[in-house]
């Protein structure tokens, strides 16, 4: 039984974190995930005491997640932090594509609606990001970068992606990533 909890507990968080990226915190019911998670009511009590606050926090650490193991995946790859960025960029431009443009970043959506007033969502929000940005500081580190610059070039990369993201959302367009990533590579001195 407690297999069938724990699939039912995996689809309402990935039901939420569908939906929640798509439309937002406040566009999003606790009605509609559970008709997404194909779940019944009680179930998202049972899983969640904490309400929406509770089910929200959790898929947005899940889209963390995702989003970390693709910079570790192509770290693993990447000879650069140019190329490590570029193929990130790569990656969520594909991801947004293929969704329609219903995708953006994965935590900005909730972290612009309700990071400021929400004291249970923003250390979550503000988590993810410091993680991202920590990732970026090592690799570029590992191309030579000292801690300061890197800091200070990975709070940068992280602000030009997270905006590209935002305007190739609205846009419904691929050019502001594409635009996005040429301008890193020279920032970074390698384009």
């Amino acid at each position: 039984m407690a297999i069938k909890g724990d699939e039912t507990r995996a689809r309402l968080i990935e039901a939420a974190r569908t939906l929640v990226e798509a439309k937002g915190y406040h566009g999003t019911g606790l009605n509609e995930v559970l008709v997404v998670a194909g779940a019944p009511r009680g179930s998202l009590y049972h899983h969640f005491p904490g309400g929406k606050d509770q089910l929200v926090g959790e898929a947005l650490a899940a889209a963390g997640r995702e989003v970390d193991g693709m910079v570790e995946e192509l770290a693993a790859t990447a000879s650069t932090a140019r190329d490590l960025i570029q193929a990130l960029l790569d990656g969520l431009a594909d991801r947004m594509v293929a969704a329609g443009y219903a995708k953006g970043c994965p935590v900005a959506t909730v972290a612009l609606e309700v990071a400021a007033t929400n004291d249970d969502l923003q250390p979550i929000c503000g988590g993810i990001y410091a993680g991202w940005q920590r990732a970026l500081a090592d690799a570029l580190r590992a191309d030579g970068h000292d801690a300061e610059e890197s800091d200070e070039l990975a709070a940068t990369v992280l602000a030009l992606i997270e905006g590209a993201l935002v305007l190739a959302r609205a846009g419904r367009s691929r050019i502001p990533i594409e635009r996005t990533g040429r301008r890193i590579a020279k920032l970074l001195g390698t384009g």
